[in-house]
């Protein structure tokens, strides 16, 4: 029996979201949400429990369905001064004398102790994350609602999720809707791929689901082709019987040709053609030449945290022209700490860290703080000598519409805040990319963008990813932070299993 049935649901918000979308949700489903940022994802999230009115449509709930959990991205305003134990606890406002299910929650998602009674306002963005997963899962829900699960956490953390989900009672039925390729791999049986017409759905995790659909959409649009070749074809026989019926006077000729211009119209109106969708801004990178074979060179550098603690020394290591190197290592270890002392080499100098004079830096940082906040994306484009129309035009294609464009930023989403900086290292035409965690606040096609323009440039460059898809896809190099020493591996594989890159 099914836990939840969707029938018919449509939700329009100034544009159609979706529309007649229609599908089931068994006990123990495990399903993937998948669509482009702004397509309506978390709207349909908001629907299915009930904090929002669809357009139209219905939406039922099996007898004996007490509970449904939606888990949201940010934590509420009311919660920021709580505690964690506190805002989990919360959830169990009616279910008086339970308590003894908030340990049993955070200790599921191995919280420790010392995290559990501070404030969920001071704490980082993926404790607050973790904490609020607690919070959707303390109360046992048939349902869980998982709004961008893996955002904000590390790689150590998304494995742990991961253990957590596949841990959870079988008769839980639970909707993830995320940009994590990997993460939906790993934990999802079904796809549900949201579009504003024609959803569709398979019986698969989300990789083998993308290449289903692919394989749907041309199917597709090779029958679209064919039925207006049909009604071409019919559309010309009717125009020769019609000259034959005229000419010869024949009224059987002439009630032929008025059937086959029947048939034709009719085959048009239903032929369909392959969903396309509308990209939300590209991505597109420069890559400048350089004479220069190692772009950085680290010579055994002492890398600290931000008060002068001592976390790592680096050795002897070269990132040369063509190498795409990632810095793996646990949430702390000093990955990002490594960036900036390279984007202080780049930029002020720095005595253990080298770059030649050829060097031209394109650097984002995972809080896209190279972004002025006042600042408008015009200006910031501007910036580069482009030209009035030229920036509205390279904005427009970024996914910046007009009336934002000469506005600050704080209108804007995350993922177009994204797309803006990309742009903003394509006209800096660098040789060197210096990125921490670009993929945060991209949706899959602007992830599989990113991805393909690093890798069409031959682009030279070190980043840090929790992105488990993208490092395997981009990098070419692998340094792992271990036991305070930088070192080389091979693979990520191992520190992604957990079976290396320990403290």
């Amino acid at each position: 029996m099914s836990l939840l049935a969707v029938k018919s649901l449509s939700l329009t918000l100034g544009l159609p979201l979706f529309c007649d979308l229609s599908f089931t949700l068994e006990p123990g489903d495990r399903l993937g949400l998948i669509a482009p940022n702004g397509r309506g994802k978390s709207s349909l999230l908001r629907c299915l429990a009930g904090e929002m009115e669809p357009s139209s449509g219905d939406i039922t709930k099996a007898r004996g369905v007490t509970t449904l959990r939606r888990v949201e991205q940010e934590v509420p305003e009311a919660l920021r001064k709580v505690t964690l134990r506190a805002a989990v606890a919360g959830a169990l406002a009616d279910l008086e004398g339970e308590f003894w299910r908030v340990d049993l929650a955070l200790d599921g998602l191995e919280v420790p102790e010392a995290v559990r009674d501070q404030p969920l306002g001071d704490l980082s963005g993926g404790w607050q994350r973790t904490g609020l997963l607690a919070r959707g899962a303390v109360v046992e829900p048939d349902i869980l609602l998982l709004d961008e699960p893996t955002n904000h956490l590390d790689l150590s953390r998304i494995g742990i999720l991961q253990r957590w989900l596949q841990g959870l009672a079988r008769d839980v039925a639970v909707i993830v809707a995320s940009h994590d390729r990997a993460f939906l791999d790993g934990v999802t049986g079904r796809s549900l791929f949201l579009r504003d017409v024609g959803a569709r759905s398979f019986a698969l995790p989300y990789s083998r689901a993308r290449a289903a659909l692919s394989e749907a959409d041309a199917a597709q649009g090779r029958q679209f082709e064919n039925d207006l070749a049909k009604a071409d074809q019919l559309r010309k026989q009717a125009a020769k019987l019609k000259n034959i019926g005229i000419n010869s006077g024949s009224d059987l000729l002439i009630t032929k040709t008025k059937q086959l211009k029947e048939r034709a119209e009719k085959i048009e109106a239903q032929a369909k053609a392959a969903f396309k969708e509308v990209s939300a801004g590209e991505i597109r990178l420069a890559n400048s030449g350089t004479h220069a074979k190692a772009l950085v060179a680290l010579s055994d550098a002492q890398i600290a945290a931000p008060d002068g603690r001592p976390l790592f020394r680096t050795g002897q290591k070269w990132v040369e022209k063509g190498d795409r190197v990632v810095l793996l290592g646990q949430n702390g270890a000093g990955k990002t700490q490594l960036v900036r002392a390279v984007l202080q080499a780049i930029t002020a100098g720095h005595g253990e860290i080298k770059v030649p004079p050829s060097l031209i830096l394109g650097h984002s940082d995972q809080a896209l703080a190279q972004l002025p906040p006042k600042a408008t994306p015009f200006d910031l484009v501007m910036g580069f000598k482009t030209g009035d129309g030229p920036a509205r035009g390279l904005l427009a294609e970024a996914g910046i519409r007009a009336d934002l464009q000469t506005k600050p930023l704080t209108p804007l989403s995350g993922g177009q805040k994204a797309r803006l900086a990309m742009l903003l290292l394509r006209l800096a035409k660098p040789n060197f990319y210096l990125l921490d965690e670009p993929t945060n606040h991209l949706d899959i096609e602007g992830q599989e963008a990113l991805e393909a323009e690093l890798l069409g440039q031959s682009a030279t460059c070190l980043l840090v990813s929790h992105d488990r898809s993208f490092v395997r896809n981009v990098g070419t190099r692998f340094w792992m932070i271990e036991k305070k020493r930088l070192i080389e591996v091979d693979s990520p594989e191992a520190f992604f299993s957990g079976q290396i890159g320990g403290a």
